[in-house]
């Protein structure tokens, strides 16, 4: 998640550099936000994670895993996007998302070994691909506009629906947990209108965050430590809208 904050801070540092070259002294689009509806399309890249709750059980003489660590992966996203402009500084945008990532749990299990010399646990690694197909739903509350750049915030909700999730797990894959197909998200996040010639471009850095539990329950023992477990994301967008 650092690495696409820098990322995100560099390219709005560029841009601003660009904006105030000599050229950028001609105002584009004028009329831009004017207009009640516009419409574009949008990419990015994404971090997935999970924040695991564990219950009492964790660490007890009946659970023989100590410790539960979730390593983020890279993954990207697209779609389309619907703007509608209700007032001066707030507008209300729709997308409809194609988002593919995946998180990797380690479980670490105490072992058995009556060597010394040996690690005193074993490792079981999970990969939890994910596809998701989502409709956010967010009010964009815009600044005054300073010549060809213009800072906004967004704020509202998610619904995602994994297709991954429909897969019965690979058991020659080793133990894996299911997760639930649907999630309902809070999402929050800041970006900066660039208004080019020809289109805006936004760039554009949310964090979504998860209500319902993912996990679905089994007799197993790599879902009896945990109470709950909550999916998280943080996305890096680049709009594009004429």
């Amino acid at each position: 998640m650092k690495k696409i904050a820098v990322l995100f801070i560099s390219i709005i540092f560029a841009s601003s550099v660009f904006a105030q070259a000599p050229r950028s002294k001609v105002k584009n689009l004028r009329f831009h936000d004017l207009k009640p509806v516009h419409w574009g399309f949008t990419f990015g890249i994404n971090t997935m994670d999970f924040n695991i709750h564990k219950n009492a059980s964790f660490l007890s003489d009946s659970v023989s895993i100590y410790g539960i660590e979730s390593r983020i992966q890279p993954g990207f996203h697209l779609g389309p996007v619907f703007n509608i402009r209700l007032a001066h500084f707030w507008d209300m945008r729709f997308l409809v998302n194609l988002s593919f990532g995946q998180r990797n749990l380690t479980y670490y299990t105490a072992g058995s070994s009556s060597d010394t010399t040996s690690s005193a646990y074993s490792t079981t690694l999970m990969k939890l691909p994910s596809t998701f197909i989502e409709a956010p739903l967010l009010f964009k509350y815009k600044a005054a506009r300073l010549g060809n750049s213009r800072a906004y915030m967004i704020f509202g909700g998610n619904v995602r629906y994994d297709l991954n999730a429909r897969k019965a797990p690979n058991l020659a894959d080793g133990p894996k947990i299911q997760l639930e197909m649907i999630d309902a998200y809070a999402e929050v996040g800041f970006g900066i209108d660039w208004y080019l010639p020809y289109f805006k471009l936004s760039t554009e850095l949310k964090y979504s965050h998860g209500f319902m539990d993912v996990m679905k329950k089994d007799a197993t023992i790599y879902t009896s430590s945990i109470d709950k477990m909550n999916s998280k994301l943080l996305m890096l967008s680049f709009h594009f809208e004429g």
